[in-house]
C-alpha cells in the first residue's frame, strides 16, 4: 500500500521541503527590497490596482478579467471544439460520459461562486479583519511567484495525497473513471474534492491581502496549461520530434505539465513504462515531480485511459459521492462498495483484475 510506513516517511519528508520552498519568494522579495535600502512593508500604503494590458495584448483583456467566469469557459469551448472536430474522443464519449463530463464541468461555475464569495466577503474580514490590502505594496513580479507557488505547490500536495492516501482516493476517483483524454478531464471531478480544493482559499486569502491582479494572471496562465495538459491534442508531439526542438522540450517538460507527462497519470496502466497514475501529480507545474521525484518523463502517450476497477456509475454518485451512492452493485462508490486497497474476495474473475490495477495497490516508485 502507498501508505506503509516507508512512504510515509517520505511523505513528511517531502512536505518539509515544500514547507521551505513556500518560503522562497517571500525571501527572495523581502532580500530585494533589504538591498535597495528600502522597507515598504511598514508604510502600506494602498492603491487601487488597475489591470494595465500591454497593447499587443490588448484582445485579451476581457478573457483576462472574467477568466474565473466565461474566460474560462470560452477557452475550454474552443479547445473542446478543435478536439471533436479533429475526432480525437474516438466513440469513447458515450452517453453517460457526456452526462458526467458536461455536469462536472457546468454545475461548478454555479455552486462554487457563492462558496468562495462566502469565504471571501464573510470568513476573511472576520478572521482578519485589519489585514486587507495590507501586501498591496507587493510588485506584481513577487505576487506573481508568491501565488505561483503558493497556489500550485499546495494543489500538488492536495492532488498527490488523494493518490496516496486510500480514504481520499473516492473523492478523486472521477477525474479518472474516463476511458478517454480530453479537454472535459480537466473539470471533470467530484464537487466534494473542488469545494475543498484547499489552493482556492488560498488564492481567495492572498486577494484579500492585496495581491489581486498578480492572482488574475496566474489563474489565466494556469486555466489554459492545465487544459491543455488534458487536452488530446497533442501540441508537445513536435518538440520531440524535431531534434533542434529537443533542448526546449527538455526546459518545457520539466517546468510545466504536458500533453504527455500529464496523460501518463490517466494511463490505466503502469506495465507498458509509459503510465504514471502513481505519480506525475503537477497541475501548472511539473516541477513538483521533478523535486520529489514522483513524475517520469517518456515522450510518448498511453494508448488507453481510465481505472480497470470501472462501473460507469451514475453521475450523481460521480459528482455528489458520498452524498449520493451508486446503485450499482460492486461499484467503489456504492454503499457497501470496496474501498481502493480492500482485497475482493470473490467473484475473483470479476474483481481481481481491478484490485491489482487500483491506483493505490502497489508500492509508489519515486
Amino acid at each position: 500500500m502507498a501508505t506503509d510506513t516507508t512512504s510515509t516517511k517520505k511523505i513528511g519528508k517531502d512536505i518539509s521541503i515544500s514547507l521551505l520552498i513556500y518560503t522562497l519568494p517571500v525571501l527572495a522579495l523581502y532580500f530585494y527590497f533589504v538591498s535597495k535600502g528600502e522597507r515598504p512593508w511598514i508604510n502600506n500604503t494602498y492603491a487601487d490596482a488597475h489591470l494595465n494590458v500591454p497593447a499587443i495584448f490588448k484582445f485579451l483583456e476581457p478573457a483576462l478579467k472574467h477568466i474565473r467566469s466565461w474566460g474560462f469557459f470560452a477557452i475550454a469551448i474552443v479547445l473542446g471544439a478543435i478536439e471533436f472536430g479533429l475526432g480525437l474522443y474516438d466513440n469513447k464519449w458515450t452517453k453517460s460520459e457526456r452526462k458526467v463530463d458536461i455536469i462536472c464541468f457546468l454545475a461548478p461555475k454555479f455552486l462554487l461562486p457563492p462558496v468562495i464569495a462566502f469565504f471571501s466577503l464573510k470568513v476573511l474580514p472576520f478572521v482578519l479583519p485589519a489585514a486587507v490590502n495590507e501586501f498591496s505594496w507587493v510588485p506584481f513580479w513577487g505576487g506573481f511567484f508568491i501565488i505561483c507557488v503558493a497556489d500550485d505547490l499546495t494543489q500538488y500536495w492536495y492532488h498527490r495525497l488523494h493518490h496516496q492516501l486510500s480514504f481520499l482516493w473516492r473523492f478523486h476517483r472521477t477525474h479518472h473513471s474516463a476511458p478517454y483524454m480530453g479537454m472535459a478531464m480537466a473539470s471533470r471531478q467530484n464537487f466534494i474534492y473542488t469545494v475543498f480544493f484547499s489552493q482556492i482559499y488560498l488564492t481567495a486569502a492572498l486577494v484579500y491581502l492585496g495581491l489581486g491582479f498578480p492572482a488574475l494572471v496566474v489563474t489565466a496562465i494556469k486555466s489554459f496549461i492545465t487544459l491543455s495538459a488534458h487536452s488530446s491534442i497533442a501540441w508537445d508531439k513536435p518538440f520531440y520530434k524535431y531534434k533542434i526542438l529537443h533542448p526546449v522540450a527538455w526546459v518545457l517538460e520539466r517546468l510545466i505539465s504536458t500533453p504527455a507527462t500529464h496523460q501518463s497519470h490517466h494511463a490505466d496502466t503502469v506495465d507498458d513504462g509509459v503510465g504514471n497514475y502513481k505519480g506525475n501529480f503537477g497541475n501548472m507545474f511539473f516541477l513538483w515531480d521533478i523535486i520529489f521525484k514522483t513524475g517520469i518523463i517518456t515522450r510518448k502517450y498511453p494508448t488507453t485511459f481510465g481505472i480497470k476497477f470501472y462501473k460507469q456509475e451514475e453521475w450523481y454518485a460521480q459528482f455528489l459521492w458520498p452524498l449520493f451512492k451508486s446503485k450499482i452493485e460492486g461499484s467503489e462508490l456504492s454503499k457497501h462498495g470496496p474501498q481502493v486497497g480492500d482485497a475482493v474476495q470473490q467473484p475473483a474473475s470479476k474483481y481481481e483484475e481491478a484490485y491489482v490495477s487500483s491506483p493505490l495497490k502497489k508500492e509508489v516508485v519515486y
